[in-house]
This record gives C-alpha cells, sequence and structure tokens, in this order.
C-alpha cells in the first residue's frame, strides 16, 4: 500500500488523494535505526450499543436540516472504527553510496584504491543501486491508520481496499477506546472495497448499508478517522452522482461536501435515518487537505462486493470479451446515429463470448437485456453485475441498422489474478520472475500481458519493472496471455540463461529489460 496514497487520475490536471494518505506514518529503519512520528489517538467518551443501529428515522430528505445532528450521532457513531495497518514495503527511492564517479558503474567499490577484499569495501560495498553492503534493499517500515464500520453483530466490518492492501497485521480501535485484531476476509480492488472480521464478540454494535440511492442535496453525516484523531463527524450535502474520478472501471461515486481529510479512508457517510449510503474513499485536493469535494462508494455497490467476499472471498464479475469507447457527436454522426449514446466496440478479444455470438468492431451496443445503455462505463457496469453462465441479449447498431445478439456472459479472466488463489494465472510468472500477470485489458490494452503487481523483494523489482507495465514479448516471442509469458521462462531456462529479456511498454515508449530468474 502506499503510505503517501496520492493517485494521480490520467489526462485531469488536478489532484485525487485516497483519503487514509496523510495519517499515515512512515517509520524508515535503516542498519537498526528508527525514526517515527506518533500521532495520538484521542479517547472516545460515546456508549456503546449492544444492538442493532435500525431505528427510525431522524429526519426526511424533504426536511429541513436538523436543529441538531447529536441523536444521529449517537445512535451511529459507535459502530465506527479506525483501521491500523502494519506495512513493510521496499524503499521507492533507495539511497546511493559510492563516490559519485562511477560513470555508471553500479557495483564500483567504494575503496578503488584498497583491495576488493579489504574489510572497508566488504563492509561497505558493492552497493549497487540500493546504497547497503551487498546490494541489499532497504526497507521502509511504517504504519496507516483508515477507518471501517461494522455491519454486523459478529465482527464483519467494511473499510476501503487501499487501506489494507499489502498489510502485514490489521488492528481496529472501536469508539470505545478498545482495540481487537482483524483479519482480511476478501478484497477487490476494482471498487476499492474490503472486508475485515474482529473475532470475541458478538455484540458489536452494527450499522446498515442503504438500500436506495440519494437524492443531489440530501444532507449526510460523515464520521471517521481524520488525521489519526479518531471518531470525527462532519455534515454536509450529497453534491453530485455517477462521478467517474478515473479510479476503476467500474466509477460510479457518490461527490459530497461533508468535510471529509485523509484517515477517513473507509468511513461511512450516513443518511439522516443512520443508513449507509457510502463508504469515502478519495478527495480532490490540491493542497492534501479537504476542499469540499469527497467522493464515496454507492451503498449498493458495496452490498453486491460485501456478499461475494463474504460467500467466496473474492469477487465474481461477469465478461463478454470486447474492447469499448464512448460514442462522441463526431463518431454519432459518422455512424448514423441520432445522439451519441452507447458503447462503441473498438475490438475484440479472441475466443472471447461477444466474438463468438456475432458481433463486430464498429458495432454500437445501445442496450442491454432491454436497458437502454448511456454510455461506455454504463455497459462495463451493466456486464459486471451479470454472472457468468446467464445470458445477455445485446441490441446493437450496425451499418444503419438495429439487431439484437445473445452473448453468453463468461466469468471476468482477471478476477483469478485479483485473488489470493493460487491459479495458473497468478503464480505462472511470479515465482520466476517477481510478478503477477493479467490479461492486457488490465492496462487498457487489447493485446500483451498486464503487470497487475510487482514483488517488491524480487528481481523484476530491481529492474525498475512496475504495475501497469504491459509484456509485449518474451524471450524473444510475441506474449498474448500470461501461460505464454511463463512458457517463454521455461525455455529461457532450459536453455541455460540466467534472465529472461522482456519487450515492456509504459506510457507509449517501449523498452527492453532483462529480469534475472529468482529459482
Amino acid at each position: 500500500m502506499d503510505t503517501h496514497s496520492t493517485v494521480p487520475v490520467a489526462s485531469r490536471r488536478r489532484r485525487l488523494t485516497l483519503v487514509s494518505g496523510v495519517a499515515a506514518l512512515a517509520l524508515v529503519a535503516f542498519a537498526g535505526f528508527e525514526t517515527g512520528i506518533a500521532v495520538p489517538t484521542l479517547p472516545a467518551h460515546a456508549e456503546t450499543t449492544q444492538a442493532p443501529l435500525q431505528g427510525s428515522a431522524i429526519g426526511s430528505p424533504a426536511a429541513l436540516a436538523p436543529v441538531s445532528f447529536a441523536d444521529l450521532v449517537q445512535k451511529v457513531k459507535p459502530a465506527v472504527i479506525s483501521v491500523k495497518v502494519k506495512i513493510v514495503e521496499q524503499d521507492a527511492q533507495p539511497m546511493a553510496f559510492g563516490n559519485g564517479n562511477n560513470n555508471g558503474n553500479d557495483n564500483e567499490l567504494p575503496f578503488p584504491n584498497l583491495p576488493p577484499n579489504h574489510p572497508l569495501n566488504r563492509l561497505f560495498g558493492p552497493f549497487g543501486q540500493n546504497g547497503l553492503p551487498g546490494g541489499q534493499t532497504p526497507k521502509r517500515f511504517g504504519e496507516a491508520l483508515g477507518s471501517g464500520f461494522f455491519i454486523s453483530s459478529d465482527g464483519y466490518a467494511v473499510t476501503n481496499n487501499h487501506v489494507v492492501d499489502h498489510a502485514k497485521t490489521v488492528s481496529i480501535t472501536t469508539d470505545d477506546g478498545k482495540s481487537y485484531s482483524a483479519k482480511v476476509i476478501g478484497t477487490d480492488p476494482k471498487t476499492d472495497v474490503a472486508l475485515i472480521k474482529v473475532d470475541g464478540r458478538s455484540d458489536f454494535p452494527f450499522v446498515k448499508l442503504a438500500t436506495g440511492s440519494p437524492r443531489i442535496g440530501d444532507w449526510v453525516l460523515a464520521v471517521g478517522n481524520p488525521f489519526g484523531l479518531g471518531g470525527t463527524v462532519t455534515a454536509g450535502i450529497v453534491s453530485a452522482r455517477g462521478r467517474d474520478i478515473g479510479a476503476g472501471p467500474y466509477d460510479d461515486f457518490l461527490q459530497i461536501d461533508a468535510p471529509v481529510n485523509r484517515g477517513n479512508s473507509g468511513g461511512p457517510t450516513f443518511d439522516l435515518s443512520g443508513n449507509v449510503v457510502g463508504v469515502n474513499t478519495a478527495i480532490y485536493s490540491p493542497s492534501g487537505g479537504s476542499v469540499g469535494i469527497a467522493f464515496a462508494i454507492p451503498s449498493q455497490t458495496v452490498q453486491s462486493v460485501v456478499d461475494q467476499l463474504k460467500e467466496s472471498g473474492s469477487v465474481t464479475r461477469g465478461y463478454i470479451g470486447v474492447q469499448i469507447q464512448p460514442v462522441t457527436g463526431d463518431l454519432a454522426d459518422g455512424l448514423g446515429l441520432k445522439d451519441a449514446k452507447g458503447a462503441l466496440v473498438a475490438g475484440l478479444a479472441k475466443d472471447g463470448p461477444a466474438g463468438k455470438a456475432g458481433l463486430k468492431s464498429g458495432d454500437v451496443i445501445m442496450s442491454v437485456n432491454g436497458q437502454n445503455i448511456a454510455d461506455a462505463r454504463e455497459l462495463s457496469r451493466d456486464i459486471a453485475a451479470l454472472k457468468p453462465g446467464e445470458k445477455a441479449a445485446l441490441s446493437v447498431w450496425r451499418n444503419g441498422d438495429t439487431k439484437t445478439i445473445d452473448v453468453a456472459i463468461a466469468k471476468y479472466p482477471s478476477d483469478k489474478v485479483a485473488t489470493a488463489s493460487t491459479s495458473d494465472e497468478t503464480m505462472n510468472a511470479g515465482s520466476k520472475l517477481g510478478l503477477t500477470l493479467g490479461p492486457a485489458s488490465e492496462v487498457g490494452k487489447a493485446s500483451g500481458v498486464a503487470i497487475t503487481r510487482v514483488d517488491p523483494e524480487s528481481p523484476a523489482a530491481e529492474k525498475g519493472l512496475q504495475a501497469g507495465d504491459l509484456i509485449t514479448n518474451a524471450a524473444g516471442k510475441t506474449v498474448s496471455t500470461p501461460e505464454d509469458v511463463k512458457r517463454a521462462v521455461a525455455e529461457a531456462k532450459h536453455d541455460g540463461r540466467k534472465a529472461v529479456l522482456l519487450q515492456v511498454e509504459r506510457d507509449g515508449n517501449s523498452l527492453y529489460v532483462a529480469v534475472p530468474f529468482t529459482g
């Protein structure tokens, strides 16, 4: 997990910040020395109830703001928790030692006038890029703080994926100041939702997820752990709905103006009836603090994800194998469409369900099972919501005519990559190179193999490979699936090579990287 938690959004000159960020405490450990800053946790004094936090509505959407939110706060605050995560990561900017005149030789001895086996050279070199004897990599030890809330009396709680991502340990603190260890049941990076579980009690106070959507202008309350202070309440209104902030393929955020800051990640946003209408996940901020624009995952999305995580620990989504793009006014005119609506099929996955059913590049998908499609994002969400094995009736615009094509829904291929399973797709090259791989669609490409995660202690990380890179060639062969990379790695090793040559695309540029094997 990135303890700085700043997420750049492509093609937008603004900064979206995962709101757990500033509450992160970075403790750098080097040669046994640690420095850090302690963030105090203020004691909470709200009385904890043991009954489900339901009750009658305190206000109605049409009503004016109540004179006080105190009754609502007293009702919901005991279910909100502070989440503390311990993480260990490699230093993102390792220190470099040496005399500064190595002419690109990262392994030059720090004392070249002394024998290579001299104690000083053995102690201080070779340094490599990392600044530690023998090319070791410095570690960054730290902890990050976020928020969450109980959704059942037996200890199930919701938070953000980015709060618990890469966690070594997770602990929570309740509103009455008690601390418990927690385990991660499952996460869904695509929606930034995570489900955790606290054992040891069956009487935790909890809140419910709203079944309906708030209206623009409705009052909401945000409760969370900003800056590690814990138990902080702010109020505001729903500013907008259906926001796409570039965080994932299924963006459908609520925008609220209740002051939300770093450390509020994973915390709930309540309506005036005490139901959770959203989970706070990001803020728009030039400074890192609240400027009145925050984004929350809608409760319906959270409920769907949590149900699957609780049942199986992972999320299964529908898939038809198409690359799509928005229909602009110019495209609509060229396609003979009256309105710029629907989703244009830009490409088809090889042997994918859509191609088998007869869809073609250039088709415009106008509706799914009778429900009109406004844009490409809506199509992505609607298809993802369908279960593998179901049929989807797609209304398609092609060459001036509308036709209906039935497509069998398949399982989204990258679901295996996103879970902690030991499937072939997840492990095929990871054990040799330190990479987790997925389909090219993971990075918005039609061909190649996406790098979805890099083991921070692997040769791949040392060579500079990053999540989001696209592998197009391995050992001189074009690759299109993780299995292709696995075969290329196996063949290179069989041929007696110590590394495999990968051609990688990043930000429109191509480069070759020789990655040594780890085993």
